[in-house]
């Protein structure tokens, strides 16, 4: 069986249930040596939009409320935020399997293993929403994650360098606070999720380093300054800090990318901000 075909039929999959357990039996079947990234497999669509359920209704970031935690409401649209975040993660990362060809093996299984997590962290959410009186498609949410692979669809290392580099580590930058947040409120349901969450993150940031660098192996360019030059091209420099440096150098990320990131962060925000 072919693996990019298989990536499709969960990157299709419109119902959060279906899309779980297509995942799942499509990570068990490649670990089982079922399926194979098949060389004469048709080339890829020109990416559209997922399958996604209609709900919920995306908006402009800015458009998207913000809540206080202080509320059982305000901490429920924090936890359908991350699922939201970690249900687009999954489309990503099959997107990755099906879109590019011609990769290594470990590649696909990298992607295909953080489809799989990735699941699983958006079950884990869904049923801790329940439990707050509330499903995923209730709050509004934005598509960020989505735009910009659709902006590197045709880029495998623009892809590799900024969805998983920057867009998904930016979780590995926020979730440590979110984490203390609810763990002062008393939220130790949330906080064990995001405790999962934030420790298979790095690995899948890991896997965006790897593969970056060996797109950059490839077409013989040297990784650092690329990754700036993409930085600049395909998102300019409005970065926000502070940065998790253990996690991410753990990610691969090396100390000149995070001093040049800070860098960036700084010269973003105002004179006094700043100097602070």
């Amino acid at each position: 069986m072919d693996l990019h075909a298989a990536a499709k039929r969960c990157l299709d999959a419109s119902d959060p249930l279906q899309k779980l357990r297509l995942t799942q039996a499509t990570w068990q079947a490649l670990v089982a040596g079922e399926l194979h990234a098949d060389p004469a497999a048709p080339p890829a669509a020109p990416i559209g939009a997922p399958g996604r359920p209609v709900r919920p209704r995306l908006v402009d970031a800015r458009q998207v409320p913000q809540r206080g935690l202080g509320s059982a409401e305000g901490r429920a649209a924090l936890v359908h935020a991350v699922a939201h975040i970690e249900f687009n993660a999954i489309n990503l990362a099959w997107d990755a399997v099906y879109r590019y060809r011609g990769k290594p093996a470990a590649y696909y299984r990298d992607w295909a293993s953080c489809a799989n997590d990735e699941a699983r962290h958006f079950a884990l959410l869904s049923a801790r929403l329940a439990r707050l009186g509330h499903a995923y498609g209730d709050f509004d949410a934005h598509d960020g994650l989505w735009a910009m692979a659709e902006k590197t669809a045709h880029h495998d290392t623009a892809r590799m360098a900024l969805v998983p580099r920057v867009l998904e580590a930016r979780g590995l930058d926020v979730t440590p606070g979110m984490i203390e947040r609810l763990r002062h409120l008393g939220d130790h349901d949330t906080v064990a999720i995001l405790e999962v969450i934030l420790r298979e993150e790095v690995a899948h940031v890991a896997a965006g380093t790897r593969w970056y660098r060996h797109c950059c192996e490839r077409d013989g360019v040297e990784p650092v300054q690329t990754f700036f030059e993409l930085l600049r091209d395909y998102m300019g420099v409005s970065l926000r800090g502070p940065f998790n440096r253990p996690a991410r150098i753990e990610a691969g990320f090396v100390e000149e990318e995070l001093d040049r990131l800070l860098e960036l962060a700084l010269q973003g925000q105002s004179p006094r901000t700043a100097a602070r």
